[in-house]
């Protein structure tokens, strides 16, 4: 049999856990403290892919072409779900483990601490001078007669008591003594801090599962309604389904810039954007005027609408070489600089007997000049107009492959204006008309108007994470600056009767205001029994 080399004693091999104890086991190791922030570490570690690498349900377009420019590393990355991080099924496996190890860490807390409240303070050791803060009052003999030891232990209750302790009245063997402790508090806090954590995950899972957020360009003049078709972009919760969304509608009236026209190093830069809108909360309420401006978003049935982005969406018609209207209404432009010079696309698919297309910018306030070279030269609309190259032949949108709508791909298309052309650039005024070479058709630009960038939010656990961070932040200081403390007190009596008072402090954990604790009490309890002039404090000594 083998032997301990240091004991010289035979060893016992130790039985085996079996099927239960393993599981036991297992649940004793994940419900641990030490476990769950282990697991909540790795949680945020295991989010920072999400940061790195696109992902499909807020970019689609990028993942995609993340795939195209790496054929080797992309696909791999995609068996991970590197690009799904946060729906993908080894994420989702470290946010429950996370969730059952706070469930598991925070029963038993809560049943101890239940057990904890119901029962008396600790009972009063034998000697209290071994303890931390010891302090030893005297009375005085002369007036010692005038208080016994009942009335000092009754009194030193009422003190304790006022002082927030819980205070317990003992008698051993004939000693009469006061055991106190406050401080339980402090353990509630505790266990609403994790309980506010376990919640906080909670909601971010019902907000991930329910929730939803979409982008939707209004040009002035448009209603958004809340539909699923109305949006440019969607993404969805996981459990979302479409016959949730609420039947609301924006509709964009004006929309107004206010530029810095005074200050000399910040001229022509933005002070203040608002959108008049007019909503309709459902199909029969009434109609109602609102502002919306940045960082104050309208809220409407539950989903918030903030303004993200604004810019210039020209007006023009398109004709095509038959003399049809292919094509006729606002084309969004994107802004490129502080001035609003933008970028346009127009695609025309359906122009006869050839597709056009047409690339090029908006010139808010044009300043061109000789070689036809223009700038802008405010960001104001004072005098618009477009410069365009345009082009014929196939745009590729019969293929059925998805594309940006901000990006024209020449590949397949013949050029028919552009500066390095015979015919030349498009140069349109407002109001103007241009005919393109060879009978192509013309373009007209027939207004100028304003679009808004809106962001629709939905997070039905949002308002419960509020709430929770708001209690785990209570929590956190309730346990953090609430003292445990024991207080022990017990008279002193020989056979002369009594001769003073004896009381310690100890405290669970650390507290450095522990030996102010015990001043007070030595003060009030000076200026509460007839004391001698001089006591004994051995606080310091034990400290």
């Amino acid at each position: 049999m083998a032997k301990n080399k240091r004991t010289k004693k035979p060893l016992t091999d130790a039985p085996a856990l079996g099927f239960v104890g393993s599981l036991r086991w297992i649940w004793t190791q994940l419900t641990s403290m030490p476990t769950a922030l282990f697991l909540l570490l790795l949680l945020a570690v295991a989010a920072v892919p999400g940061s790195i690498f696109p992902q499909r349900r807020v970019n689609p377009e990028l993942v995609t072409q993340y795939l195209t420019d790496n054929p080797v590393s992309g696909p791999w990355l995609d068996r991970f779900q590197l690009f799904d991080v946060y729906s993908s099924a080894w994420f989702s496996a470290i946010y429950l483990l996370l969730f059952i190890s706070l469930v598991g860490c925070i029963i038993p807390r809560i049943k101890k601490h239940a057990i904890a409240l119901r029962s008396k303070p600790p009972r009063t050791p034998t000697k209290l001078e071994r303890l931390p803060q010891y302090t030893r009052l005297e009375l005085d003999p002369v007036q010692a007669t005038a208080i016994t030891a009942e009335q000092l232990v009754s009194e030193g209750q009422r003190i304790l008591r006022k002082r927030g302790y819980r205070v317990d009245r003992r008698d051993d063997a004939g000693v009469l003594s006061v055991s106190a402790e406050r401080g339980y508090v402090r353990e509630i806090g505790n266990i609403v801090f994790h309980t506010s954590l376990l919640g906080i995950l909670l909601s971010m899972a019902i907000g991930g599962a329910f929730g939803y957020s979409g982008q939707r360009i209004v040009v002035e003049g448009e209603t958004f309604v809340n539909s699923l078709v109305s949006y440019d972009s969607f993404s969805p919760g996981t459990n979302f389904d479409a016959k949730n969304l609420e039947p609301y509608s924006v509709g964009l009236d004006k929309f107004d810039i206010t530029f810095d026209r005074e200050s000399e190093t910040h001229f022509g830069q933005p002070l203040d954007f608002t959108a008049h809108v007019t909503t309709r909360r459902s199909p029969d309420a009434e109609a109602q005027q609102e502002d919306l401006k940045v960082n104050h978003p309208l809220r409407i049935n539950g989903a918030d609408v903030y303004l993200v982005g604004n810019g210039y969406a020209p007006v023009v018609t398109v004709k095509d070489g038959e003399g049809k209207v292919a094509f006729s209404g606002p084309v969004v432009s994107t802004p490129q600089d502080s001035v609003y010079t933008s970028v346009m696309v127009l695609k025309v698919p359906d122009a006869n007997p050839e597709q056009l297309g047409f690339t090029g910018f908006l010139l808010p306030t044009a300043l061109v000049d000789e070689t036809g070279f223009g700038i802008s030269g405010d960001p104001n609309a004072i005098n618009p107009q477009l410069h365009l190259n345009s082009y014929y032949g196939d745009l590729g949108l019969d293929e059925g492959k998805p594309q940006n709508v901000y990006v024209l791909d020449t590949d397949k298309l013949t050029e028919l204006n552009s500066r390095s052309q015979d015919a030349g650039g498009i140069i349109l005024e407002a109001g103007q008309t241009y005919e393109l070479p060879d009978g192509k058709g013309s373009i007209s630009f027939d207004d100028l108007k304003r679009f808004v960038a809106l962001d629709v939010n939905y997070d039905p656990g949002k308002a419960p994470i509020a709430v929770c961070s708001f209690l785990a932040l209570a929590g956190l200081a309730i346990s953090l600056f609430t003292p445990r403390r024991r207080v022990w007190l017990r008279p002193i009596t020989d056979e002369q009767g009594l001769r003073g008072v004896e009381f310690a402090l100890l405290a669970r954990g650390e507290d450095p205001r522990l030996q102010r604790e015990a001043a007070e009490l030595s003060k009030i309890f000076h200026n509460t029994w007839p004391l001698a002039e001089k006591s004994k404090d051995l606080g310091e000594v034990n400290a």
